[in-house]
């Protein structure tokens, strides 16, 4: 089964060896937050590719959405996900509460995007 970088709720809830929840909420509704581990992130920087760059810029000449773009800030934002719950597995979490997600344009050209996630990992 594949995992959502999101993360879930393990099956007993204890935490060992099961899912963790990842959310923007400050916490998790009827668990509370019994230790707090710190700040946990994770970074993604990807390179613009000529080739997509020029057929996005065709396809948004002639409407419709840029799946290309789209494909790339999904990958991006789930691999950021991933390393911020590696980081808060590392410390002992079981959850990331109150995460967010920045995008960034980078580059003297706006070649490259970054993308980071940044979270409290807590065990609930």
């Amino acid at each position: 089964m594949a995992q959502s970088p999101w993360g879930s709720s393990d099956s007993n809830g204890s935490g060992g060896g099961g899912e963790m929840i990842v959310t923007t909420t400050p916490g998790v509704e009827g668990r509370p937050a019994r230790r707090y581990h710190g700040i946990v992130t994770g970074e993604v920087i990807v390179g613009a590719n000529v080739f997509r760059d020029l057929f996005a810029g065709i396809r948004d000449l002639v409407g419709g959405r840029a799946g290309a773009y789209e494909d790339v800030l999904q990958r991006a934002r789930e691999q950021a996900l991933g390393e911020m719950r590696m980081r808060a597995v590392e410390l002992g979490a079981n959850a990331v509460i109150g995460v967010d997600l920045d995008y960034e344009v980078l580059g003297s050209n706006g070649s490259m995007l970054m993308v980071s996630a940044t979270g409290t990992a807590v065990t609930l």
